[in-house]
């Protein structure tokens, strides 16, 4: 299956470029380079399709479910209206099946040319009969209202508020005002993860592949490409020695890791705290790609066995690999079947991933190596290993295939390789395919986990903070406490009816809590949990209703 994103409906004429472009920029009341779902719902409205031809109009254009659409979104739904308009069935993948969109008409839109005209009259010429303007000749058109809106939003008056115009946007404004309250109290950020910001919700979904060595995790990413990217070093030997963020970009080049954490509009500034080493052995691979304008890869180094290498990585490798599976809405574990020993290092890297079981996905590479009987015996050991490693009694879903950046000959798929290959690599393709309409979503799942987290950790500290004596011994019993963190662990669950899986790991827990004064943390605030307890109950609920049909 061929991953064929860079056909874009953006094809049309310079002629039609300029049309789309004036018609996107009057409809556009905030002048904020995007066209939100109630001002597209007027200006859609004018062309006299029905509501369930413009609700597919609209699900078809905002396929990132966002709540709103840029100019390429934008002139997606003119051309999808256009063909609605001429009577076609509207499908996902209708536009391409049109041979050439140049030849495709803008719709026709039922007075927009006389409200477009009024919206560039002078304020002088308001009075059209005084001033003798032609256009006082013509009856205005049933959409009137639609310009009495624009020159309302338009109207000399202070700014107002950033309005909530998308699932994305109710979710930074709830976190601001309810969520971070609470993880700033009580140092969140300290013990379970970072701060967020307004990039990290906004940033485009990632996949992450992890592996050892020559496993073919530059060469997946290279495969999806259909072409090599800066930076990219395939070989036998430990090629891959940092982590390498490839993404869209206007031009291929390669940017430092403290560039990248600089940079305002990228989701990377947290990962300072892991030190200049880390920082040195990061970077960013940019480059001009369709697929990468919807999906953002991480390719990580080999993770090796033996304690030399282990004592010699100069910064926290589980720990990035933790920060960035919490980040990725994808986890790619690559296998080769010469290498299924899952080494010490392997086993911390796959038990950091703990939490983040739905993003996990298992690959079996370069199968084309081995024959029908080894396979066999290949998936097998392999199975028994992960379950061994992961520690859950449901069965690993693993792909099987080679995906290089090379054509395969049938000769080298062996017997029953070529039908095989072809289905494992389609449903894993279409796994990777689907990323980028689900990012709504898993934020929303990402979302909610953090909160409840957040909840969790407010009361072990609080709960802590109680546990400690008034006057004398305080040093005594915070040891006794942190050594006996589990039963602590035990009796918070135990007292507010908490699940035992949302709790965080009681080792890294202790580890983090060994830096800290437990006298210095506050007791509970129960107004802080209760406003993070009604954001969970109503005020998501109510936002993804507002927005049902941008986050579907």
């Amino acid at each position: 299956m061929e991953i064929n994103s860079g056909r874009f409906s953006w094809c049309c004429s310079k002629e039609q470029q300029k049309i789309y472009q004036n018609w996107f920029n009057f409809a556009d009341s905030d002048n904020d380079g995007r066209l939100t779902m109630n001002d597209a719902t007027k200006f859609f409205d004018m062309s006299k399709l029905s509501t369930p031809e413009l609700q597919q109009v609209w699900a078809i254009a905002d396929s990132k479910r966002q709540g709103f659409v840029g100019l390429k979104e934008f002139v997606t739904a003119m051309q999808l209206i256009s063909l609605a308009q001429d009577g076609h069935e509207l499908t996902s993948d209708i536009l391409k099946t049109i041979d050439n969109l140049e030849t495709l008409s803008p719709p026709s839109m039922e007075g927009l040319d006389y409200l477009m005209a009024r919206s560039r009259e002078p304020t002088s010429n308001a009075n059209s009969e005084t001033n003798g303007n032609t256009h006082s000749l013509l009856a205005p058109p049933k959409s009137f209202s639609y310009l009495k809106s624009k020159k309302k939003n338009n109207a000399h008056a202070p700014p107002a508020p950033a309005a909530v115009t998308s699932v994305i946007d109710g979710l930074k404004k709830l976190y601001n005002e309810k969520l971070k309250p609470l993880e700033a109290t009580y140092r969140f950020n300290d013990f379970v993860s970072p701060i967020l910001t307004n990039t990290d919700l906004d940033a485009k979904p990632m996949v992450m592949l992890l592996g050892q060595y020559s496993t073919g995790k530059t060469t997946f990413i290279k495969h999806l490409l259909q072409g090599s990217y800066p930076g990219a070093h395939i070989g036998p030997e430990p090629t891959t020695d940092r982590f390498i963020v490839v993404m869209s970009g206007p031009d291929e080049r390669s940017i430092p890791g403290n560039t990248m954490a600089v940079h305002k509009n990228l989701p990377f500034s947290s990962l300072t705290k892991f030190g200049g080493s880390f920082m040195s052995k990061f970077e960013c691979s940019q480059m001009p790609h369709p697929l990468l304008e919807h999906i953002t890869f991480v390719d990580t180094p080999g993770v090796l066995s033996g304690e030399k290498q282990r004592t010699e990585r100069s910064y926290d490798f589980t720990g990035v690999i933790s920060w960035f599976a919490e980040k990725c809405d994808l986890v790619l574990l690559l296998f080769d079947p010469h290498k299924l020993d899952i080494s010490d290092e392997f086993k911390r890297v796959i038990s950091s991933l703990r939490g983040h079981d739905d993003k996990i996905r298992v690959v079996l590479n370069k199968t084309n190596q081995v024959d029908t009987q080894q396979l066999m015996r290949v998936y097998g050991a392999l199975m028994w290993s992960l379950g061994k490693v992961l520690n859950t009694p449901e069965v690993m879903r693993v792909y099987v295939g080679s995906f290089s950046d090379k054509p395969l000959k049938e000769a080298e798929m062996g017997p029953i390789g070529k039908e095989l290959f072809e289905k494992e690599q389609d449903e894993l393709l279409l796994d990777l395919i689907d990323i980028p309409k689900k990012a709504c979503d898993r934020r929303i799942n990402e979302f909610v986990k953090r909160a409840r987290a957040a909840k969790i950790h407010a009361y072990i500290i609080s709960h802590l903070k109680n546990e400690m004596p008034h006057y004398f011994y305080k040093a005594k019993t915070q040891r006794k406490l942190t050594k006996n963190l589990d039963k602590v662990f035990a009796k918070v669950q135990k007292e507010f009816h908490l699940p035992a899986g949302d709790f965080p790991d009681v080792d890294h827990y202790r580890k983090v809590l060994g830096h800290y004064n437990i006298d210095d943390f506050q007791g509970l605030k129960p107004k802080m949990v209760k406003v993070v307890d009604d954001m969970l109950a109503c005020d998501i609920p109510e936002l993804l209703k507002n927005f049902r049909n941008s986050c579907n």
